[in-house]
């Protein structure tokens, strides 16, 4: 039996939760995943998997098994890396997790240069707006949102701030006029994200001449479209349904072509302590990788050169 294979394959069910949902993330068959755990566990003399009709857990066995092996084919990964940067450069498969929108809008784009300039390098991308795990899913680079952990163990490379603005069509403005002030906005059509908690309010600081520091305002709202994707809201706000809080990687080339108006630009969106930015995230014995500092490389030029602010 192939002793790799048994590792990806136990850690893949280990993280799944399943033997069905592991086999289709490795793609192949649900018996050919029974069969390797089966083996493995013979093999060992020990149980590793508690499984029921409705789910599989690890035993105590299992989870120090799991720890042992997440290890193993991490510290392979690395040798991978290691041994083919000075051999072929970028090569091999680069497993990439991203938000969907800006995958679509930056990622999307530095395709043809990825392949161009690293034709042995193939991308699987996995687009989601959720945080996945980079061990449990097999993830090589994240592209996420947020605030940095300093505790975390994982690589950061800032790709762009992640700044909000307020803004709107020209033709809505000029139908509805331009808020002059926070209070303004809830006589306004405004495009909401979809929160869990149903906030129905923004929140908007200024800095005074005084001494007091940031004055918040937030301001209650109310409008026509709400939606937990962001470029559904920007294209909303485009088409002049409204106005939008919306990230300034998201919208910059619609501000620069004239499509949407910033409104409010004295005021900061959001303010708080958080620095909220893009990020690469990778685990940190894969700093050697070539392919991983290939792609991180031309996804951030791409951005500087489309004007994407870093702050």
């Amino acid at each position: 039996m192939d002793r790799f294979a048994e590792l990806t394959t136990f850690c893949a069910v280990a993280a799944c939760g399943g033997f069905s949902a592991a086999a289709r993330q490795l793609g192949v068959v649900t018996s050919s995943v029974t069969r390797v755990v089966d083996a493995l566990e013979g093999r060992l003399g020990a149980v590793l998997l508690n499984r029921s009709t409705r789910s599989v857990t690890l035993t105590e066995a299992g989870r120090a098994y799991y720890e042992d092996a997440q290890r193993i084919l991490a510290q392979l990964d690395a040798a991978d890396d290691a041994a083919s940067t000075g051999a072929l450069g970028a090569a091999g498969v680069l497993r990439v997790a991203a938000p969907v929108t800006f995958a679509a809008l930056h990622i999307a784009p530095i395709l043809p240069a990825l392949r161009a300039r690293h034709p042995r390098l193939a991308l699987d991308l996995r687009l989601s707006d959720s945080a996945v795990s980079l061990v449990d899913e097999s993830i090589d680079v994240a592209i996420r949102i947020g605030s940095l952990d300093p505790e975390a163990t994982l690589v950061a490379r800032r790709l762009a701030g992640h700044g909000r603005v307020l803004c709107a069509s020209p033709a809505y403005l000029q139908r509805h006029g331009v808020p002059q002030a926070p209070a303004e906005l809830s006589r306004h059509d405004c495009l909401q994200f979809s929160y869990a908690e149903h906030r129905r309010g923004w929140r908007l600081g200024r800095k005074d001449d005084g001494e007091t520091g940031m004055q918040v305002e937030e301001v209650a709202i109310k409008g026509v479209v709400q939606a937990d994707n962001a470029e559904i809201l920007r294209q909303a706000a485009v088409a002049g349904l409204g106005i939008a809080m919306l990230a300034r990687w998201l919208v910059h080339e619609d501000l620069r072509a004239g499509r949407l108006v910033q409104v409010l630009e004295d005021y900061e969106v959001n303010p708080g302590p958080m620095d909220v930015a893009l990020y690469a995230l990778y685990q940190a014995n894969r700093r050697g990788s070539e392919s991983i500092r290939s792609f991180v490389e031309l996804l951030a030029e791409h951005l500087a050169r489309s004007g994407v602010p870093l702050e």
